[in-house]
């Protein structure tokens, strides 16, 4: 294995219909218009010498290396600012050009450090190989004159360092923060011999900063590097494989030494990233081999006793046993299991695959349910399938774009500079959210409207966006009598025009001006290409279903579906939330969506797996819990899951898992849930495992080991060693084979395989016959339904209502550094930018309690109460409190309420009535918490011996 080596063009590769002939060292070539002499150079395989160009970034010109010399052309011009003519004739060698770029470079090393053999970049710098390939072989300027040679070095971030004296002032990370991230936190500060790379005048911790690592990889030299790449030296060899962060699904190359990650880069290839990254995948990896890691298997009897290692035999014995005796003691439907949406597809198939076929029941669940289970139900019933309907490139066509209950730039950060690259370009946008996030105003961007609606009203408010479409005739009436049933559609536009819809009636609702949202409802219907984006803030409400199919209608109202730079997207929240849902996670569904109660799908499934299946849905995760309390649920296998953390209501959630007799946890850390484990099974990092994730753009990814599993089993070789266990054998060699099982199971997987994925690099489902390379943008011509369905949106207020003893709402969301319950970013230097969970309050809800910025104030409501520390903030409207859940100790939802969406049971984690006063000690809560920490750490766990 060797380094893999992206072709670096100089200059972004343009696309055009129209070509260009032209010669460049007496050799022919063709290209797109718009190409630069640079890039069509390299088309042709003749690098031209460079510094301050990288096909990353616009050409900038400034470092006069990659001069050239055109026929009929006076002096020497910049290969990467000279767009190709018709007939145009270049010259890349000769010896003028030779002279000027020794020249060139003669000047950068005279300002530069000699230090190449124990330099950090040596055999990996730029400017390096331009020095060799110019032929520099001496300086004439000497070191006695004023230099940089004595800068300081910037070491504040965690990540990587600023070497000020190797700074050749190219400007490229400037121009990366600036066009690839859209952070600007980098400047120029200086004129001359002065100028240097500022990150605002601080240190780059201390400033905007937000370490998406863009500025490192756009460096030509030293100045910018990675402490890894520091420490460890340079990598030599590199696997391409996906992030299992967030639903973006960025494609990396892990740089290897060994068996040990070097470093992370995004790849060029990687369609949902185009070598783009955030702070999380681009260096928030070594979670994978933190010292707290689980690598061998343990037992106990009770939760109370210590833990025992055991053998993986021992293990897969003991939890086999139990769960036998369980079903034979209180009936085939008194165990069940939830899958992770951090697990691969193949792993999360199987784990579905063991309820059904080994357990002999449907009580499968995962995570991705209290999340985005709305999304699947609400597009399923208007439109026929249950995923978003664009990809990420999509919105490179919108001309407004509307962000409602997603918080981009936070969640899905790579996506966002995406979208922020079109907004600069000066589409237009909406955001539709209780708090000001980002987007609303920040460098170069600026929200047209900021609908700041309280808490729980969104369909209010979708459905008084419709009533102005509908009542101002603004309806796309071809596109509805082509492509939607007429007669769903009177019926709805009947209702949508009802007084009680509009702008000035649900005012009084949703808080928001009746004038902004008749006027964001023009901006959608009229201002060309409109796309949705849309997040939890839609989904995690008792109207979630209802609101995704109001989106719905009012995109299908329009004719904003079937083409690029429109659509309606859901911005999953972790990696393989769209992948869990696909594969069959749900009580009721196998995998692509299918109701268990089918009997043509149930009988494939059958004959394939030689088993009889339950045609009845099974129990979702609250009615396992529900039963348990009462004591007929008793067991339980959870592959990568936190629910005593993630899910709503911790105390009944815990109260649930109390009464079981075995839980069987298989993660990669003791996690809050492992507190009432009996079994818990070591599990493997995405480094460790052979897979595939699903993004939020239904794109499917591989994922590849890049070493061993610490534990020397991966996640799907444990699930089939505890089937067959179990008495249900499986057999596979490799997770392509399972996913050769997936395709030939699942109609929108039918073409899907590793060899087409590695030939294609990645592929969006639905692939099939019928799109064999697959679907970047669904509904073209025709809905997957047949013709939409416009559904009746009515708004019921969630029965969770502020009054006297709880008069403010909380919501919740997720931060840039830390990433869901926290398991794998608080084990990294991420934690260096947010230790702890905080409440944001708007100062006048903070002043008319007594509280300044930095009190710790208690967090109650009708389920419980918690002690964190107040931020005064005026991204909160007054009424409205904000916190995220990203830290086990802050125990976010032990406030958060058991109501749910009316169709999913997706829990309403948006709308929790609270009261916030000042205190000084920790809640009940917490207390509890820390006494079982402490309790934990007393307890002595052999971890060197096994049994």
């Amino acid at each position: 294995m060797a380094l893999i080596q992206e072709t670096d063009y100089g200059t972004p590769i343009r696309k055009s219909d129209a070509m260009v002939s032209l010669v460049i060292d007496g050799q022919a070539v063709t290209v797109p218009a718009g190409t630069s002499v640079m890039a069509a150079a390299m088309m042709m395989g003749t690098k031209i010498p460079k510094l301050c160009a990288t096909d990353s970034l616009e050409p900038f010109g400034s470092c006069r290396l990659c001069l050239v010399e055109i026929e009929g052309r006076r002096g020497t011009p910049a290969s990467c600012t000279t767009p190709v003519e018709a007939d145009m004739v270049v010259h890349t060698q000769t010896s003028r050009l030779a002279d000027l770029r020794r020249g060139v470079m003669e000047l950068y090393i005279s300002d530069h450090p000699l230090d190449c053999l124990t330099c950090s970049a040596n055999g990996d710098c730029e400017l390096q190989d331009m020095a060799g390939d110019v032929g520099l072989r001496e300086i004439r300027y000497g070191y006695k004159g004023d230099n940089h040679l004595k800068a300081p070095i910037d070491t504040s971030n965690p990540y990587f360092t600023f070497e000020d004296s190797k700074c050749i002032v190219c400007s490229r990370c400037v121009r990366a923060c600036e066009e690839v991230q859209g952070t600007f936190a980098l400047t120029i500060q200086g004129r001359g011999f002065d100028s240097r790379v500022s990150p605002g005048g601080t240190d780059f911790f201390g400033s905007e900063c937000v370490s998406c690592g863009a500025c490192v990889q756009a460096c030509p030299t030293a100045t910018l590097n990675e402490k890894s790449v520091i420490e460890l030296g340079k990598p030599e060899h590199s696997v391409i494989t996906t992030c299992a962060y967030c639903g973006v699904g960025c494609s990396f190359k892990a740089e290897m030494k060994g068996n040990t990650v070097v470093r992370m880069v995004p790849y060029k290839d990687g369609k949902a990233n185009e070598g783009h990254s955030c702070v999380k995948g681009r260096f928030a990896w070594g979670y994978a081999t933190h010292k707290e890691r689980i690598t061998t298997p343990m037992i106990r009897e009770k939760i109370t006793d210590p833990w025992r290692i055991v053998s993986w035999e021992k293990a897969f014995e003991h939890a086999a046993s139990e769960f036998k005796r369980i079903q034979t003691q209180y009936g085939r439907d008194s165990i069940g299991g939830i899958t992770s949406s951090r697990c691969t597809n193949e792993e999360t198939f199987l784990v579905q695959k063991l309820v059904r076929a080994g357990f002999g029941n449907n009580n499968v669940d995962t995570c991705a349910r209290v999340c985005h289970s709305p999304t699947g139900y609400g597009l399923k019933t208007t439109l026929g399938t249950s995923a978003g309907t664009q990809d990420f490139a999509s919105v490179s066509q919108a001309d407004v774009i509307v962000v409602i209950g997603a918080n981009p730039t936070d969640g899905h950060p790579v996506f966002a500079s995406r979208m922020k690259r079109r907004l600069r370009e000066e589409a237009r946008l909406i955001v539709i959210d209780p708090r000001r996030i980002d987007l609303v105003k920040s460098p170069h961007v600026l929200a047209d409207y900021h609908l700041q609606l309280l808490p729980g009203t969104n369909v209010a408010l979708i459905n008084a966006l419709a009533h102005v479409v509908v009542t101002e005739g603004l309806v796309n009436e071809a596109y509805i009598r082509e492509r939607c049933d007429p007669a769903d559609f009177e019926s709805w536009a009947r209702f949508i025009a009802e007084d009680r819809h509009s702008p000035e009636a649900v005012e009084r609702v949703t808080g928001v001006p009746a004038a902004d949202m008749r006027a964001a409802a023009r901006l959608y219907a009229t201002g060309g290409n409109a796309a949705i984006y849309y997040g939890l803030g839609v989904t995690e409400h008792s109207q979630g279903s209802t609101m995704v199919m109001g989106m719905a209608n009012l995109a299908m109202a329009t004719g904003n579906l079937g083409r690029g730079g429109v659509g309606i997207n859901p911005l999953r929240g972790q990696n393989n939330v769209q992948g869990s849902c696909d594969m069959g996670s749900f009580p009721h569904e196998f995998s692509g969506y299918r109701h268990v109660s089918d009997d043509a799908t149930r009988h494939m499934f059958e004959a394939l797996w030689n088993v009889p299946l339950r045609s009845d849905p099974g129990l979702r995760i609250p009615n396992m819990l529900d039963e348990a309390v009462e004591g007929r649920f008793k067991g339980l296998y959870i592959q990568g899951e936190d629910i005593a953390q993630s899910d709503p209501d911790t105390q009944h959630v815990t109260a649930g898992l109390e009464s079981m007799e075995c839980i069987v946890i298989q993660d990669i850390f003791l996690n809050e849930t492992a507190k009432y484990a009996h079994v818990f099974l070591p599990g493997s990092s995405f480094l460790e495992k052979d897979g595939t994730f699903t993004n939020a753009e239904r794109r499917i990814n591989r994922v590849r080991k890049v070493m061993p599993p610490l534990a020397g089993m991966a996640d799907w070789e444990v699930t089939i060693a505890l089937s067959n266990a179990l008495g249900y054998r499986m057999n596979y060699a490799h997770p392509s084979e399972i996913m050769d099982e997936i395709s030939r199971l699942t109609p929108t997987f039918a073409g899907v395989s590793y060899e087409k994925l590695d030939l294609l690099g990645s592929i969006q489902w639905p692939c099939n016959e019928a799109a064999p390379l697959g679907t970047p943008t669904m509904h073209v011509d025709r809905f997957v339904r047949g013709k939409g369905k416009f559904m009746l949106t009515e708004f019921v207020p969630t029965e969770e209502r502020t009054g006297p003893l709880f008069p403010l709402l909380l919501t919740t969301g997720r931060i840039l550094t830390q990433y869901n319950v926290g398991a794998q970013t608080r084990r990294t230097e991420n934690s260096r930018w947010h230790e702890e969970d905080v409440l944001e309050i708007h100062p006048f809800d903070a002043e008319s309690r007594g509280i300044v910025a930095g009190d710790m104030v208690l967090l109650e409501s009708r389920s419980g109460g918690i002690t964190l520390r107040a931020l005064i903030s005026e991204r909160m409207q007054p009424g409205v409190v904000y916190t995220t859940f990203h830290h086990a100790k802050t125990g976010a939802n032990v406030v958060t309420t058991d109501y749910s969406d009316w169709a999913t049971n997706c829990p309403e984690y948006k709308v929790t009535a609270v009261q916030v006063r000042r205190t000084n000690r920790l809640s009940d809560w917490q207390e509890m918490f820390l006494e079982e920490e402490q309790r934990l750490k007393r307890i002595e766990t052999p971890l060197n011996a096994a049994e």
